[in-house]
């Protein structure tokens, strides 16, 4: 069997490399990567393909070429570095960053006990690998600082809302608060918005409600404090670390799809990530979490795992955290954090619940878990209020909407998308 490059299967097929990965995540095409990490094709199968023409059996996709993130068999990396290896490494600052700058100079060398050696940093075409003794540097030795005037005003925003209200409901009327009281939101250039990434992180993450005084100045820090009433152990704080770098950016999913082109239009940075937020809570996308969530603690012991599972089936429902529309082989995020997860608290009633209903649903074949799972269980560990996973989702993925609404900002052009009509006759 012979394998080509990407860069040679795009040419064969007359199409570009954004193509040619849309036909990786629909299934048209099978890849593996090399020893390098570069993606590799059957060049019998680039071949059969190119005779055959464009899938026709397949609906039309908008196809937007980015430098940000690729997504591979199982797995995103970040604008060539592995995800599952950049939150083994790396604080959540630290990897908004990359993603907005591709800068490797943001990969400082200050070690800290708490995370652990890289495993295997890799030079790819996507970008350059940090220095292989790199770890993370204090966000707020960034500038991920509180600004204690727009916190205020976000905090009495909310006086008025229902007890118990979700966080995402509450992240809504924060954003939008924020950004009408920041007087630099209009600045579009590549720094300024970088500036207002930070501020806006900061802002949604102090704004929420305090359960209890936090235990650093770190963004997973300050969100522990938010989103759970107990202190955060040092493996469960590393965990929600992780959560939040692999959750930053998935390419051009529904709510980055969306941001995009709030940002074409000149959305400032506020209104881009309203739009995300917006697009994320739906039950298809970061609302899958949410049903996750209920799915475990409707599984009080994991003996109830088998009930509650089969009832679901009975009623022909989804399974919520299983399944995943662009790995189909299995979402290795939701691997990577469920064993962090475990191995933070072994012997936790919630952890023994989660491989219950997770040897349930391999016993009938369903498909794999992925991440929403894993931060569900994660959620259920911890003690954190309802809803905090798609919390935890929400302040992750602001980091990619701003990414790449910094490359639609560069790009000065409006995204027009066209419909194929299907109504009545035009008379």
């Amino acid at each position: 069997m012979e394998w080509i490059d990407a860069a040679t299967a795009a040419e064969r097929l007359g199409v570009k490399p954004a193509t040619l990965y849309a036909y990786v995540s629909r299934g048209v095409l099978k890849r593996r990567h090399g020893d390098d990490r570069r993606s590799l094709f059957d060049a019998a199968e680039i071949e059969q393909l190119a005779r055959r023409g464009r899938p026709r059996n397949q609906p039309p996709e908008l196809v937007i070429e980015s430098g940000i993130t690729a997504l591979g068999l199982d797995r995103p990396y970040y604008r060539g570095l592995d995800a599952l290896d950049l939150a083994t490494t790396t604080d959540f600052e630290t990897v908004a960053e990359w993603l907005w700058t591709g800068d490797p100079d943001v990969f400082a060398v200050a070690p800290n006990a708490e995370l652990r050696s890289p495993r295997n940093h890799r030079r790819t075409a996507g970008g350059s690998a940090p220095p292989p003794e790199a770890v993370h540097r204090s966000g707020m030795a960034q500038g991920w600082v509180r600004d204690p005037a727009t916190s205020q005003a976000a905090v009495a925003a909310q006086r008025g809302l229902p007890e118990g209200l979700l966080p995402l409901d509450r992240l809504q009327v924060i954003i939008t608060v924020l950004g009408a009281t920041d007087s630099l939101r209009y600045q579009l250039d590549p720094v300024s918005v970088a500036a207002t990434g930070r501020r806006l992180i900061s802002g949604l993450v102090d704004a929420l409600p305090p359960l209890h005084t936090p235990g650093g100045e770190s963004i997973a820090e300050r969100l522990w404090s938010r989103l759970s009433p107990r202190p955060a152990s040092p493996p469960l704080l590393a965990a929600l670390r992780a959560a939040l770098v692999l959750l930053a950016d998935h390419e051009l999913a529904a709510s980055t799809l969306a941001a995009r082109v709030a940002a074409s239009a000149r959305a400032d940075p506020y209104a881009v990530v309203l739009t995300g937020l917006g697009v994320l809570g739906g039950p298809l996308h970061g609302g899958a979490c949410y049903a996750a969530e209920r799915l475990l603690t409707e599984v009080n012991e994991p003996g109830q795992a088998t009930r509650v599972i089969a009832e679901r089936v009975r009623r022909g429902e989804r399974i919520p955290g299983f399944g995943h529309s662009v790995y189909k082989n299995g979402d290795a995020r939701g691997s990577f954090l469920l064993d962090l997860v475990a191995e933070a608290a072994p012997g936790h009633e919630r952890v023994a619940v989660a491989r219950a209903v997770l040897a349930e649903v391999r016993r009938r074949r369903l498909p794999e878990r992925n991440v929403d799972f894993a931060l569900a269980t994660l959620v259920g560990v911890a003690g954190m209020v309802p809803g905090s996973g798609e919390a935890i989702f929400a302040v992750a993925r602001v980091a990619g909407w701003l990414a790449h609404a910094m490359e639609e900002y560069a790009k000065g052009s409006l995204l027009r998308l066209r419909a194929s009509y299907t109504g009545p006759l035009i008379r």
